[in-house]
């Protein structure tokens, strides 16, 4: 099945416009960092964009970021996944949650979810008064002006706006699935290969 992006689809992507949405890649994306992934856009400006990678599962948990601060696990959180959220400064972290809390470094993408990067928020986690619903990732994914706009336009992802049940509550090797099955699609039977009429 070849899938064309409507010709309106292009001028609809205004600044802004990609925030608070998932980013489904196309069966024949390339690039390894997001083959077969679904990326949360946290930011979506005329500048470029930036977000997380959702379903890469890194061989670490949020237990060993509390040791490595020298933190506690109050609320038993040690066995939380940790994402690769991207090729991008792979050694900073980035905490996605579903309230408003605001913390020493905090951006609020949509009305009800905000992404935090500073250590009073992993520290809260740790004391069992940190946010209920969160995702934790290293790294992260960006894009230049125009970059992802052009890349959406060469049919390498889908777009959706942001299923909060996906987001916080499916387990991340399902999350690619789940959003492509959400717009009515199988993926699997998408061709890798971009049709054009």
């Amino acid at each position: 099945m070849n899938e064309k992006i409507p010709a309106d689809t292009e001028k609809a992507l205004t600044a802004g416009s990609l925030r608070d949405h998932f980013l489904i890649a196309m069966p024949g994306m390339l690039d390894r960092n997001f083959a077969h992934s679904i990326t949360y856009i946290c930011e979506h400006s005329d500048e470029g964009a930036m977000g997380l990678v959702l379903n890469n599962a890194m061989p670490l948990t949020l237990g060993d970021i509390f040791s490595q601060l020298g933190l506690g696990d109050d609320r038993h959180l040690g066995d939380h996944p940790v994402l690769a959220g991207g090729p991008v400064q792979i050694e900073r972290g980035f905490v996605v949650h579903n309230d408003t809390s605001r913390w020493q470094s905090t951006l609020s993408v949509a009305d009800d979810v905000s992404l935090s990067a500073s250590r009073d928020i992993l520290e809260a986690l740790s004391e069992g008064r940190g946010p209920e619903s969160f995702i934790i990732a290293l790294g992260y994914a960006g894009w230049e002006a125009g970059q992802l706009e052009d890349e959406i336009a060469a049919n390498a992802w889908l777009t959706m706006p942001a299923d909060r049940h996906i987001l916080f509550h499916t387990p991340s090797e399902q999350r690619w699935a789940a959003a492509a099955n959400h717009l009515g699609f199988d993926l699997n039977l998408i061709s890798a290969t971009a049709g054009h009429a």
